[in-house]
């Protein structure tokens, strides 16, 4: 198992418990040299606060870890593609790299819908996509198929 897949299954947890609490299962860690600084997962209906994403959530906690803003020579692994408000958090917090499982096409802004790091920023993170994808995907597809059988019997109610 590479490094990457190490804590990629660590932000697959996560998003297992986001799914756990009814949250969708996105779940991130952040790493430097080698040491989990934070984990999140996604808050937004617990929290009931748009800004509850795992991405958020895991950068939040680092920056406290680490008394600083700035979160130079970081890896966020996180199991969906940022979103554009995740993508701009990434950037503002000088994250250096970003590993992520799923691709999302509907609001991926690392290669999917659009590429903010393809902006001219000061600091630009690497990232890598489809660091065990099929386990990420997964968990997306098995929350939403459930969301929607939910749905379905109680409209037969």
């Amino acid at each position: 198992m590479t490094a990457h897949e190490t804590y990629m299954r660590t932000a697959l947890e996560a998003a297992r418990e986001a799914a756990r609490l009814g949250e969708i299962p996105v779940g991130a860690c952040i790493v430097r040299d080698g040491e989990i600084l934070s984990v999140g997962y996604n808050t937004r209906e617990s929290e009931r606060d748009p800004l509850g994403h795992a991405e958020i959530n895991a950068i939040r906690k680092a920056c406290q870890r680490l008394g600083s803003w700035r979160l130079d020579g970081c890896v966020l692994y996180v199991t969906l593609e940022p979103c554009p408000m995740c993508a701009g958090a990434i950037l503002n917090a000088r994250i250096s790299r970003v590993v992520y499982g799923a691709a999302d096409p509907k609001a991926g802004c690392m290669g999917s819908v659009c590429d903010l790091t393809a902006m001219p920023f000061p600091t630009v993170p690497y990232y890598k996509s489809g660091v065990l994808e099929a386990e990420c995907r997964a968990e997306l597809d098995r929350f939403f198929r459930g969301l929607r059988q939910r749905e379905a019997a109680a409209d037969q109610m």
